[in-house]
Formats: structure tokens, sequence, C-alpha cells
């Protein structure tokens, strides 16, 4: 079997560290071994205990006491500050050969579209550990209530996607918040019915476009459509949906993830099934037997007739 590492990643409050919490879960249910990574310095608490843990390394509050830091400028140094130390990371990885991780990014978005902090951890990872990557990109369902935010949203997907160049699935998060038919009145939060939200799963160019434009200033229309046309140009960003608090849902998405990565080839082969002991077992002995012995006299006939010169028909 192959080492294999799923990153999860997405703006904060997306849902990240549930998603981390329910694959693991579902995993075990499977009997599969997963390892949960924490890369996230201010991390405060998980439902799993992390295997590997940056804060063992580095914390996010640390830094900003003694550098001076704000949070986002605290976070890139202690990713700067990993890269610089990978040695650790080396020690932490060598006790999980052939196995799964499941890594919990930070949710700072300039991490994936503004430096290249991770994409270096990611080719490490790649190259120096020969892992198979994946890459997950959560956009919280309440968040593309309206096409302007989902603009913003699948934008930021796509700068992060072109940026760190792995295989990607974009996950649309907190589907058990959308309920059918509820409106967003009712909700009080902003969200749309799921026969509503699935239009942003996999969107339609000319309903994206024509939603926008009745929503804008017609200043604004021909942008618009340049925004749709680059998200349609690049055919990649559609979104999967997600409920975590669903075994079906988070199922799914794993089995997604195994075919991203194509984790399917290096599983072992089953032994064949020994036919002679299992006919023996089930009561089949004594027919084999029979035919073994017709096969041996068959083959002295045989072989009595060609000493001899003799021509003539072998009986069976």
């Amino acid at each position: 079997m192959g080492r294999y590492a799923v990153l999860v990643s997405g703006p904060a409050g997306s849902g990240k560290s549930t998603l981390c919490s329910a694959l693991i879960a579902h995993a075990n249910t499977l009997g599969r071994t997963i390892h949960l990574v924490n890369l996230d310095p201010a991390a405060e608490r998980f439902s799993y205990t992390p295997s590997i843990d940056v804060r063992e390394l580095i914390t996010l509050e640390d830094v900003m006491d003694e550098m001076k830091l704000g949070p986002n400028g605290g976070l890139v140094y202690c990713f700067e500050y990993l890269l610089e130390n990978l040695d650790w990371l080396d020690e932490q990885l060598g006790g999980f050969e052939d196995d799964y991780l499941i890594i919990d990014c930070p949710g700072q978005i300039e991490l994936y579209t503004h430096t290249a902090l991770l994409q270096g951890l990611l080719t490490y990872l790649s190259v120096s550990h020969s892992f198979r990557l994946c890459q997950l990109y959560l956009l919280e369902s309440h968040f593309v209530d309206e096409v302007s935010k989902f603009f913003a949203g699948t934008l930021s997907a796509m700068s992060a996607m072109i940026n760190l160049e792995v295989p990607w699935i974009n996950v649309m998060s907190k589907m058990d918040l959308v309920e059918r038919g509820e409106t967003a009145s009712r909700l009080g939060r902003g969200l749309r019915g799921k026969r509503e939200m699935e239009r942003y799963l996999d969107p339609d160019p000319l309903l994206l476009t024509e939603e926008a434009n009745a929503s804008t200033n017609p200043r604004f229309h021909s942008l618009n459509q340049s925004l749709v046309q680059l998200i349609d140009d690049f055919a990649m960003i559609n979104f999967m949906p997600l409920d975590a608090t669903s075994e079906d849902s988070v199922g799914a998405l794993l089995s997604h993830i195994d075919h991203a990565m194509q984790s399917q080839e290096d599983e072992e082969p089953k032994e064949p099934r020994d036919m002679d002991k299992f006919e023996v077992d089930e009561g089949g002995g004594d027919e084999l037997e029979d035919d073994e012995t017709r096969m041996e006299a068959m083959l002295e006939r045989e072989m009595e007739r060609r000493a001899g010169g003799g021509i003539g028909d072998v009986e069976i």
C-alpha cells in the first residue's frame, strides 16, 4: 500500500475540523487507519488527538507574543519556521509508513493564494516522502446564498487550485444546515433551500449571468459576463455537497478522495482460494479422487499403447 495525504483547506469556519473528525470516524467503521495531522498552530481542540501536531514545534500565540506580529503575519511566520525545520516533520512522519493522513490546514486563505508556503510543503510531501496528495477546499453553503458571494468563493477556490497544482475536490460544506423548502427569513441565517442551492453545485453559465445581471447595476453586466466566462472556461469548478452528519455523504466524499489519489491501485490482491482444500472441505473430496484415478488410468493405457506400437482410440 502507498502513502496518502488529504489536505483539508478552506476559509476559517468552513467546517474543516468537523470534516476531519467525520472522515476519521467513517474510516474507523470500515476498518481503515487514518491519522490526523494538525498544521494549524492556532488550533485549540480536536475531537481526535492529532498523531502529528505542529503546536509541538511552534504555536501562533508564542509567535505573536515574541515577534509582535498579528494573526496573519504570525501564521506566515509559523509556516516559514516549519519549512525551515523539516527535520522535525521527517521524524514525525517516519512512524507512519503505508498510512492515510488527514491534514487539517489553517483557515487563512493567504496561505493558499498569496504565498508559496503551502505549495512548498506539498512538494516536500510528494517528493521526499512519496505521498499521493489530494486537496479538499471547503466553502460554506450559506456563503453562497447569492451569486456575488458565489463568485467570490469560486474565484478563491480557483486561485488556490491553480497555485497548489494537486488533485482537487471542492466541497460545499454544512449542507445539513440547508433545509429543504426553508426560506432565508425563517432560518434567519441567509440559507436557501437545498433545491435552490443545487444550482451552485454545478453552475449553468447562462443562469449565473442572468441572476448576476438581475441584482446589479447595468454598468457591471460586462464584468458579470467575464466572471462567468472565466469560471466556465476552466470547467473545473463544481462542488460536492457535504453533510458531515450523514454517513452516506461522508462515505461518498471518501470514495471521491480515494479515486482522486488512485488508492485502489495499491491495494494488496486477495489470495486465491485453494480449490483443492475447498472441495475437500465441502465434501467434494471423493469426486476429486475419482477424477484423478480415471486420469491416471487413461495415461497408463496410452503409455502401454504407444509402447506396443498399437493404434487405437484412447478410452476415457
